[in-house]
């Protein structure tokens, strides 16, 4: 699989010791990308919604995501508040580079189901800091990586520090960002913090993978924080809280399907 996740809402590179000699940048990043990162997952999530003036907004979802040979499929189901009840959100995340991933939003509401067109994956997922490009994968030779730091400290963790951008403007328009700066764990490969610039604008996002857990042998962030700035001002905030999450569970394929979306819960 040529693919990685900045930002997955599920799991993350199990754990391996780094070899003792030095590594490049795409070497790195293909290590990140080579994880075992679970399979047939069950999960609740909350988030959390923070404006410049600190008032927030919570809502409660549930995450399902299972493995389809080399492909993925994930669905994400929202439970509070009423507003958003039953809202829906399905991807199939195909690791043929030469495919685009697919996504789709129900909206009850309007009683419909909008794909999500590749020209609009950089916008806003439910209003959040979270672009639509955040919630799959990114094929890693759409990049060039360099290595900017070898060592470098997170949480107490080292880390290796690298420079990724985009080799097209099409890549930029999609996923929102014109270059990024990753923090890699060295004892593990997972990425902990990341700094993105937002293509076409003066904006910076933030993002932190906090309160890392080992569930199986599979590493999962607790907490996901996203934050995008205006110079030193924090523009808006995003909390993403994981919990309860359970690996291998009996899931059925008619889950992640349009209709079971429009469904709900």
């Amino acid at each position: 699989m040529n693919k990685w996740k900045i930002l997955i809402l599920g799991a993350f590179l199990v754990g391996v010791s780094p070899s003792a000699w030095a590594l490049t940048a795409d070497e790195i990043m293909q290590r990140v990308n080579d994880r075992e990162d679970g399979d047939n997952i069950v999960m609740e999530m909350q988030m959390v919604l923070i404006n410049k003036n600190n008032e927030q907004r919570v809502r409660r979802m549930q995450q399902y995501r299972q493995d389809k040979g080399e492909d993925s499929q994930s669905v994400i189901f929202f439970e509070k508040p009423a507003d958003v009840r039953n809202t829906g959100f399905l991807t199939y995340d195909y690791d043929d580079e030469s495919k685009d991933d697919d996504q789709w939003m129900y909206l009850p509401a309007l009683r419909k189901t909008k794909r999500i067109a590749a020209s609009d994956k950089s916008g806003s997922f439910m209003g959040s800091d979270f672009n639509y490009s955040d919630l799959t994968s990114y094929n890693l030779s759409d990049y060039n990586y360099k290595l900017l730091k070898e060592n470098d400290k997170v949480d107490g963790s080292d880390a290796w520090v690298i420079y990724s951008e985009p080799k097209n403007d099409e890549v930029k328009k999609e996923t929102g960002y014109a270059k990024s700066v990753i923090w890699v764990r060295k004892d593990n490969y997972v990425v902990v913090r990341a700094k993105n610039w937002v293509h076409k604008s003066p904006d910076i996002k933030f993002f932190e993978f906090k309160d890392l857990q080992q569930i199986e042998g599979v590493w999962f962030p607790s907490e996901i924080k996203a934050q995008r700035r205006f110079g030193k001002e924090v523009v808006h905030q995003t909390i993403l809280r994981q919990q309860n999450i359970r690996l291998n569970q009996n899931l059925e394929d008619s889950l992640f399907s349009q209709r079971r979306l429009e469904q709900g819960l």
